[in-house]
């Protein structure tokens, strides 16, 4: 038999806390002494830190953070009349309805939509891509397009 063939014994006997201080878990049984945890029937959830604010939630409090998710900026589809036949987030960025052509863009119903426009953004409304349709046109969700390497300026 070899050192990687052995198998665990499956029946290993529970630990008996609480009997007696010569049993090596006597007295207290591991639970410290007094306090909420020391008592019968205590379960904290996780990340319970006694009442103080949790880590999870202290950090986005603290100064200098920021979140990285980036937020959608939203299209409505009358604003897509006054487009040409195919919208994409270049097309919206020089027209000045969004930022920036490498955010990401949501199309979201609102007036009526008249022409037909083939639409390539990030996301969409169920409802928006109805109005797409019905007036015939179609939406492809494509990834967000990223933004170039800006280069680094060289040391001297």
């Amino acid at each position: 038999m070899k050192y990687h063939e052995l198998q665990p014994v499956a029946s290993k006997s529970r630990k008996r806390v609480g009997r007696g201080i010569a049993a090596g878990q006597g007295k207290t049984a591991g639970r410290g002494t007094k306090g909420q945890g020391a008592r019968t029937g205590f379960s904290k959830r996780p990340g319970f830190e006694g009442g103080q604010n949790p880590l999870m939630q202290r950090l986005p409090k603290l100064h200098g953070f920021r979140s990285y998710k980036v937020k959608a900026e939203n299209v409505f589809t009358n604003q897509l009349n006054g487009l040409g036949a195919k919208v994409d987030n270049t097309v919206l960025a020089e027209k000045g309805l969004v930022s920036s052509p490498y955010v990401r863009v949501k199309l979201l119903t609102r007036g009526e939509l008249t022409k037909k426009v083939s639409v390539s953004l990030q996301a969409a409304s169920q409802s928006a891509v109805e109005a797409i349709q019905k007036a015939g046109g179609d939406f492809t969700a494509v990834a967000r397009q990223p933004r170039p390497a800006t280069k680094k300026k060289e040391e001297k």
